[in-house]
Order: C-alpha cells, then sequence, then structure tokens
C-alpha cells in the first residue's frame, strides 16, 4: 500500500503570524492536518478503511458498553439512520456485537468484540501520538490555557437548546 502524503491544500499559502490568520482559520488547519495523518493510520488490520465517524463510534461504545443505538443518536445529534449504517457496517466487520435484551427484543445493546477492542487500542495509541506531535514545543501551562480556550470556543457555539441537556 501506497502511504498517503499530508494534504496541504488547505494549509499552504495560509499567512502564519498571529495577527494574520483567524483562529477559525487555524483550527480548520489543524484539523485537516490530524485527519489527513490518521487516514495514514498504523497497519492495524482492523483499521483498514475505517472512517473517522466510525472510529468515534467505536469509541463510543468503548466507554459505553451496553449502549443502544438511541443512546449514540442522542450523544452525538446525528441521524439515526446514518448511524444504524455505521453500526451495521462495523457489525458485519465484527467489530461491534449486538446483544437483544430480554425485555424489548427491539432494543439491541452494543459493545466491541475482541477486534473492535485492538482497533480501539489502536486508534486510541494514534489520537496519544497526534496529539504528542501536536503540542510539541508548547508546555504545560500553555497545554492547559490552550484547552481552556477550546473549550470556552467550544461552549460558546453550543446552541443554547442542546446545553440544556
Amino acid at each position: 500500500m501506497i502511504p498517503k502524503k499530508v494534504d496541504t491544500v488547505n494549509i499552504k499559502g495560509m499567512p502564519r503570524t498571529d495577527a494574520e490568520t483567524s483562529l477559525l482559520d487555524l483550527i480548520h488547519a489543524v484539523m485537516h492536518s490530524v485527519r489527513s495523518l490518521q487516514s495514514q493510520g498504523p497497519d492495524e488490520p482492523a483499521l483498514q478503511g475505517l472512517t473517522p465517524m466510525e472510529g468515534r463510534v467505536l469509541g463510543f461504545f468503548a466507554r459505553h458498553p451496553g449502549a443502544t443505538l438511541r443512546d449514540l443518536v442522542q450523544h452525538s445529534g446525528r441521524d439515526k439512520a446514518q448511524l444504524a449504517r455505521l453500526i451495521k457496517s462495523l457489525r458485519e466487520r465484527e467489530l461491534l456485537q449486538a446483544q437483544e435484551t430480554c425485555r424489548d427484543r427491539r432494543q439491541v445493546r452494543l459493545g466491541l468484540t475482541a477486534a473492535g477492542e485492538r482497533a480501539q487500542q489502536a486508534l486510541q495509541q494514534q489520537a496519544q501520538a497526534l496529539e504528542q506531535r501536536a503540542v510539541t514545543g508548547l508546555g504545560r501551562e500553555a497545554q492547559q490555557q490552550l484547552r481552556r480556550g477550546l473549550l470556552q470556543m467550544q461552549t460558546n457555539l453550543t446552541p443554547e437548546d442542546s446545553a440544556k441537556d
């Protein structure tokens, strides 16, 4: 497999000084770089062809074993049909397993398979390595300040009706 090169089409030509670049443009450029590097991914067979959204779904079920599609929809705010297709794909790839509940056979609880756990661990390792690379040169206080600033931006951009949930 030929490794992908990092796509810099949205990064090259951007002004490099703080005064010339908007924060949103910088955030976009950072996320574009992260996505490009994630697509190169480790050689873990379970990660072959895994989309970023599928990775987030695996992460959700790793953190919430036994959760349902409905739980995922409420958590993510994504379209139920889109998530159902993602879950079906992950089950077909034997990364997720389902268990019907005794009370309601239509309600299916989902969890990671052993292969799903391996994929999730590989994704976590990849994310940690990318984060370490991204914050190289930033001291502990600068990292904490960046984290606080980004959390505040997220709060500012959260619609008020969903912030009440």
